[in-house]
């Protein structure tokens, strides 16, 4: 749990900042990657010592109390994780530890999919998002290949912004579509991809599987909101404030049969997962629904003084990105802000920003489809981040122009 919980006035954000101590450590740095990777509360490294100096033992691999509580620790986790996203019927569901998103997803493809595809299957993947949303899926279209079935991989429409083309996704859905894989929310652009819109193209029977990594612990995330209608959500724990090396599967088992792991199960990351535990806590004292108006807002600051100075293109659509947006809230960009400078290229901007304490990413941003010559810099936010940082970023940029 956090020291001390912020109530609602304006040291709210002071208050929470202050619980990073990497963040109070460095106050000479700006940190603007949370994309990346996130920060972590003093409570998760807390959580972490106190269980790898108490407690410490192999789960599921002993009969002695530090072991047995192990187990526990564990088994408390997948409840965790079923209660953090709202899962509304947690008794039927399933949550499987991975070591992030990315074999997250090869976990629903290679453990799941493959053995639900017949020949002539169609699915619908994203080529423009996450390479790690891209490439499980088309290493099950080779492996079911490689075994004589063909499976065609079609790609999901989308718009120049980055959005789904939601008009033309019906045109993309056939009778043998049996499985669609979406983003929540786009680790390029922010947006959120209005996932109900995808469930309303494909139909009530076919399974969908979102990649949250970009949601999970930094919007709130609701299984029991009917525009939330999807069989897989997978996400990093390192993303979500606690470490990296862990992350889960929630499979809601409601299409088609329920998830199960194949094969000899090795040990799981047993701190990795006491962190995600404490990591939610913390999440659950501050408010998701806190951080995310804050860092949303952090991002409009940004966009509208950026979007007037010429030197630089935003990308994806600056008008959702924007404070006044007049869009409905599920089309708002979360807390990411990417852009190129027209004359320096982004990694030279990368270095420029660095020398005066700014932490962004500059390249290709592992975006699948994208040019590694044509790079950009993303500002990814958290709640650690303040106005005034904004503010001196954008000073350093003007300059620039």
């Amino acid at each position: 749990m956090p020291d001390e919980t912020p109530g609602d006035g304006e040291d709210w954000q002071a208050l929470a900042r202050a619980q990073f101590p990497i963040i109070t450590a460095h106050p000479e740095l700006v940190y603007l990657d949370s994309a990346a990777t996130s920060q972590k509360p003093q409570a998760v490294l807390d959580a972490v010592h106190t269980y790898l100096t108490t407690t410490n033992a192999n789960a599921g691999r002993g009969t002695y109390p530090w072991a047995n509580r192990t187990t526990e620790l564990v088994e408390q986790a997948r409840e965790r994780v079923r209660s953090f996203l709202g899962d509304p019927a947690p008794d039927h569901s399933t949550v499987l530890f991975t070591g992030g998103t990315t074999e997250g997803l090869r976990t629903v493809a290679r453990d799941w999919l493959t053995g639900h595809l017949t020949d002539g299957d169609e699915i619908l993947v994203p080529f423009a998002d996450h390479q790690a949303n891209l490439e499980p899926w088309l290493e099950t279209q080779r492996l079911l290949s490689e075994r004589g079935t063909e499976v065609r991989v079609r790609a999901l429409p989308r718009q120049a912004s980055g959005d789904y083309d939601h008009r033309a996704l019906a045109d993309a859905v056939s009778p043998r579509t049996r499985f669609v894989a979406a983003t929540h929310v786009h680790h390029v652009y922010g947006g959120d991809m209005n996932v109900h819109r995808i469930r309303a193209a494909v139909g009530p029977e076919v399974p969908i599987c979102l990649d949250a990594a970009q949601s999970v612990g930094h919007l709130p995330l609701r299984l029991a909101d009917p525009a939330l209608d999807v069989d897989f959500v997978v996400f990093s724990g390192h993303k979500t404030l606690a470490l990296p090396g862990t992350g889960a599967v929630w499979a809601r088992n409601t299409r088609g049969p329920a998830l199960l792991p194949r094969g000899w199960q090795g040990t799981p990351n047993t701190a990795g997962i006491v962190s995600l535990m404490a990591a939610f806590d913390w999440l659950d004292a501050i408010s998701v629904d806190r951080i995310a108006a804050h860092v949303s807002g952090l991002a409009g600051r940004l966009t509208d003084r950026l979007r007037r100075l010429d030197a630089y293109e935003i990308l994806g659509c600056p008008a959702s990105l924007a404070a006044d947006s007049a869009l409905p809230a599920a089309q708002r960009r979360h807390g990411i802000v990417t852009f190129r400078h027209r004359d320096i290229p982004s990694d030279d901007l990368g270095f420029i920003l660095f020398s005066h304490g700014f932490m962004v990413r500059a390249d290709s941003l592992c975006q699948a489809g994208a040019d590694k010559k044509e790079g950009s810099v993303r500002v990814s936010l958290h709640v650690y981040n303040t106005g005034e940082e904004i503010d001196h970023l954008l000073e350093v940029l003007a300059s620039l122009a």
